[in-house]
């Protein structure tokens, strides 16, 4: 919203009149019924009203009511102390204070419990103790120390503290200026002192940061400062008299400016007034950090910019024959033609805003002046509407004597554009039906549209803008796009590029030759030596891609959009663009055309002319800081200062509020993000939810900027979700060893049963394969008795009864001997050696000299700790005697050799000289196998099976004769 308020002396109107941008509860605010403003550290406004508090950071509004923790909805009056504290006094006479976004009242805090009266404060004061001063309308004043709370009682009926306004002067003495008398305080009481220091009430005085002290009594502002009073400005007493509201003091301007039910008014020690907001109830006023006035009223809060970003406007009521101004343009008399929509040029003088109407003959024909030029070649004027154009010339003489186009038929025509030739008297009109030339406006200003000569003075096809170059060229645009005609010759440049083809508003030219297309939807285009050099759009910064108007001045291009005014500087080195944001209400879409001047902007609205001093850098390029204003956990407003938090993990919601304050512009960007590493992400929001974050550490940035400005400074807040203590570092050790060991224990458990069945399965078959050795074995018993039992009945055939007698003792030992190890897989060497030896000796006894045989042991072997197979040679022995020796005519010998073989074998070898095994085969019929060679092959086999290593047997003859057994039996 916006309110166009006069700008008056109090004698005399001015001619043109200040734009102040009003808010509202249409806009936001909590209600239009304002009682107070403050601006705070940071530079928020907040505004005191009826139905709670807002705060205003230029853009949005944020209200606070009874729910967020006011003790009330009527706030009267707010006080910022020096350690960032804002107090709000509310009509129910219960304190209240905002801290790191979090509102304390009586029901959270026991300090405001104790300060609570059933009275209304209207003072407010923190000395340099830090105590704090509360003065209120009735009899009682009361102090704070931190500790504890005093209360003050004037005794006398006729003294009493009624509306109090506490002071503190430069000793640090505090004082009461009341309705009914002036007191100071002597460290434990009040008592009553003489002063001529008489505030006209509590809302016409203020305290100063150098302890002075400022008020209004009946004679104008007033100064106390170091025990004396200065009058700083007399003020008329009708408006004394008229005081309802605050004062405020500028000291920067030396102004004081006053509220009252008329308005406000402005003085300065030499008497001018200046009255704002007139007939509107001003309640007070105050000036922001940036220099702007506010103003809270019974109609919502107006702000008054600072000198450098004022608006002004000219409307009907300043002079101008209508508030619709259509067209614009300036001569070299320093004075503005504006077309209206009424049949009527103003001519306004800009040194003293005199107006001179001229009224055209032809109402209907000449309702609204679209166009309307300057020609500085012949001191001229041209205007056209949508049916007809004029020109006025000499206006330096006259500015009454018009001269109108005419069609030599008086054939309707519609004007769309029209453009002057600088260099000649040429004149180009862009016309429904196609672009006309006429090549001497000074003397001929007619065409006849049945003499058309096409590419001569006409070319066809309906056409929307006409321009002559400075070389006098002519560009223009009609439904096909851009074209160019140029000694005689049509140049069709849209055919060259797609962009070219759109509609193009108007065309506008740069020193450099560039020219500069306003296109319906494309932004601009920027057209050289056939080539569109560059395009700029709302990517860039434009408000508005259907850009209708352009001026050029200084070499800064100045735009009209649908949606607002923008300037482009420093094309085309690094082109900027600015978005003129301030007064966007006045400065939208009802902007009809422009003329910008070394100083001042001029547009033509709808609501007038409006005009402002850009020189004065009005275009503001700042970086706005940003604040969190509330951050919200679960439903738990947080201190905003505090800058880390721990959060328990869960399903946690996190609310951050956030805003940039700008008074300049409400065109602002943020962006934010929850780490340094992390892509910033824009955003238009003030308010951001976090929810369902997974644990871990964050840092929550937000930064903001205006329009095409450069990102301002950051706010952080750190904060941290702590894990879950299944997902702690301890837990997922103890998780890892435990499971580790757990897995340990089954693959051991796996393990072992996989063994102990292997075992079994392998105890299970070495059982199995000692019962078939054993049956082996026992199998070898039958055989090797039968053979002995031949041998003794061979001694009884004889009759050889010694020899029978000592075979049968020797075979009894031997039987013995066999019972013993035949049940044994094992026996010691010793124990197999004294059983050959037994046989043998048998043997010896049958076959006498015959048989001869020999043991031949290595003096290494440990015969007593050497194991061998039970009954392992005895076969073999057997098999030399029966089968290589006795089939010879003189008998044989037999060699038993026993040694160590490569440390891991004990290699026994049994040789004889017999006939061979080989020879003894040969002579044998059939395939005869001897029967204790095969068991004991057999036997070898089983043990290879269940031993770690196998033995090794072979059985071979000798060159000729002889038989060589040899086995490698493996040490164990």
């Amino acid at each position: 919203m916006f309110a166009i308020v006069f700008c008056t002396d109090i004698q005399s109107l001015q001619a043109q009149m200040t734009y102040l941008p009003h808010y509202t509860s249409k806009n936001g605010l909590a209600s239009n019924n304002c009682y107070f403003i403050l601006q705070d550290q940071k530079g928020f406004i907040w505004i005191a009203t009826d139905n709670g508090i807002s705060r205003f950071d230029g853009t949005n509004f944020q209200n606070f009511t009874i729910e967020d923790g006011l003790p009330d909805t009527q706030i009267l009056q707010m006080k910022e102390d020096q350690f960032g504290r804002i107090w709000f006094f509310a009509l129910n006479g219960q304190l209240s204070y905002l801290q790191d976004g979090k509102f304390y009242n009586r029901d959270n805090s026991e300090l405001l419990k104790k300060l609570s009266f059933n009275t209304v404060i209207v003072s407010f004061l923190m000395d340099k103790q830090g105590r704090i001063w509360l003065g209120t309308n009735s009899n009682l004043i009361v102090c704070w120390d931190g500790k504890r709370i005093k209360k003050y009682v004037s005794p006398n009926p006729e003294d009493k503290f009624i509306n109090a306004f506490i002071h503190e002067d430069e000793q640090g003495n505090i004082f009461s200026y009341s309705d009914l008398s002036v007191q100071k305080f002597n460290g434990k009481t009040f008592s009553i002192i003489k002063s001529d220091v008489q505030p006209l009430s509590y809302m016409t005085a203020t305290n100063t940061a150098n302890k002075s002290l400022l008020y209004l009594d009946k004679s104008g502002l007033q100064e106390l400062t170091g025990g004396k009073i200065n009058n700083i400005i007399p003020i008329p007493q009708n408006l004394i008299k008229n005081m309802s509201g605050y004062f405020y003091y500028d000291n920067l301007a030396k102004e004081v400016w006053i509220a009252n039910a008329n308005g406000s008014f402005a003085l300065d020690k030499n008497g001018k007034t200046v009255q704002y907001l007139q007939d509107i109830p001003v309640n007070q006023v105050i000036k922001d950090n940036n220099q702007n006035m506010w103003f809270a009223t019974n109609a919502g809060i107006y702000m008054l910019p600072n000198i450098n970003n004022r608006l002004s406007i000219i409307d009907a009521e300043s002079g101008l024959s209508s508030n619709v101004i259509k067209s614009i343009t300036k001569d070299g008399k320093n004075r503005l033609w504006l077309g209206t929509d009424d049949a009527v040029i103003d001519v306004l003088t800009i040194n003293n805003y005199q107006v001179n109407e001229i009224g055209l003959d032809d109402f209907k024909k000449y309702k609204t002046i679209k166009q309307i030029n300057f020609d500085s070649r012949n001191q001229s004027i041209y205007f056209s509407s949508d049916y007809g154009m004029g020109v006025f010339k000499n206006i330096y003489n006259s500015i009454n004597e018009v001269n109108y186009l005419k069609e030599t038929n008086n054939s309707m025509f519609v004007i769309k554009h029209f453009s002057l030739d600088e260099k000649s008297n040429r004149l180009a009109l862009a016309l429904s039906s196609g672009v006309v030339f006429l090549s001497d406006r000074l003397n001929t200003l007619e065409f006849n549209s049945l003499k058309y000569r096409e590419k001569k003075d006409f070319i066809k096809d309906r056409s929307y803008h006409v321009f002559y170059d400075r070389n006098g060229t002519l560009w223009f645009s009609n439904i096909n796009g851009l074209s160019q005609f140029a000694n005689g010759k049509l140049i069709k440049h849209f055919e060259k590029h797609p962009l070219l083809t759109k509609r193009i508003n108007d065309i506008q030219q740069l020193a450099d030759g560039t020219l500069i297309l306003a296109t319906d939807g494309y932004g601009l285009l920027f057209y050289k030596n056939n080539q569109i050099a560059k395009q700029i759009t709302q990517k860039d910064g434009l408000t508005n891609n259907i850009c209708t108007k352009i001026f050029v001045k200084n070499n800064e291009i100045w735009v009209l959009t649908n949606k607002g005014v923008n300037k482009i500087a420093n094309y085309p080195a690094k082109p900027s663009v600015a978005n003129f944001d301030y007064g966007k209400d006045l400065l939208s879409d009802d902007i009809n055309s422009l003329f910008i001047d070394d100083s001042t902007a001029y547009f033509a609205t709808n609501k007038g002319l409006i005009l402002f001093k850009y020189n004065n850098k009005n275009i503001s390029r700042n970086l706005p800081k940003v604040y969190v204003t509330s951050i919200i956990k679960d439903n738990e407003r947080l201190p905003v200062n505090q800058k880390n938090f721990t959060f328990e993990t869960g399903n946690n919601t996190i609310l951050f509020t956030f805003s940039a304050v700008d008074f300049t512009t409400n065109d602002i960007t943020y962006r934010y993000r929850l780490s340094e590493n992390s892509a910033w992400v824009e955003t238009r929001t003030r308010r951001l939810d976090f929810s369902s974050l997974q644990s871990g550490d964050y840092i929550f940035e937000v930064s903001a900027k205006s329009q095409n400005g450069n990102w301002g400074p950051s706010a952080k807040i750190a904060f941290s979700i702590t894990k879950h203590f299944w997902q702690s570092l301890w837990f997922l050790s103890i998780l890892i060893l435990l499971v580790a060991y757990i897995f340990y224990k089954v693959a051991v458990y796996i393990t072992r049963k996989q063994k102990d069945k292997e075992q079994e399965q392998l105890l299970l078959k070495n059982k199995v394969l000692m019962l078939e050795q054993q049956a082996l074995q026992a199998m070898m018993n039958p055989h090797f008795v039968f053979n002995v039992m031949n041998s003794i009945q061979h001694y009884i055939n004889t009759q050889n009864t010694a020899s029978a007698n000592r075979v049968l003792t020797g075979f009894a030992r031997l039987i013995r001997k066999n019972l013993e190890i035949c049940t044994k897989s094992y026996i010691t060497l010793e124990e197999e050696l004294e059983y050959l030896n037994l046989y043998l000796k048998l043997e010896k006894n049958r076959f006498g000299e015959k048989l001869k045989y020999a043991f031949t042991v290595d003096e290494e072997i440990d015969r007593e700790e050497t194991l061998i197979p039970s009954m392992l040679l005895q076969p073999y022995v057997e098999n030399a005697i029966w089968h290589g020796i006795m089939p010879k005519e003189t008998g044989g010998e037999i060699q038993i050799n026993i040694k160590i073989k490569d440390n891991d074998y004990l290699n026994i070898e049994i040789i004889d000289d017999g006939i061979g095994i080989e020879n003894s085969l040969k002579n044998k019929s059939g395939t005869h196998v001897s029967k204790g060679m095969q068991l004991t092959r057999e036997r070898l086999n089983l043990l290879g099976q269940i031993a770690a290593k196998p033995i090794h047997l072979t059985v071979k003859q000798m060159t000729t004769n002889g038989t060589i057994v040899s086995i490698a039996i493996p040490l164990k």
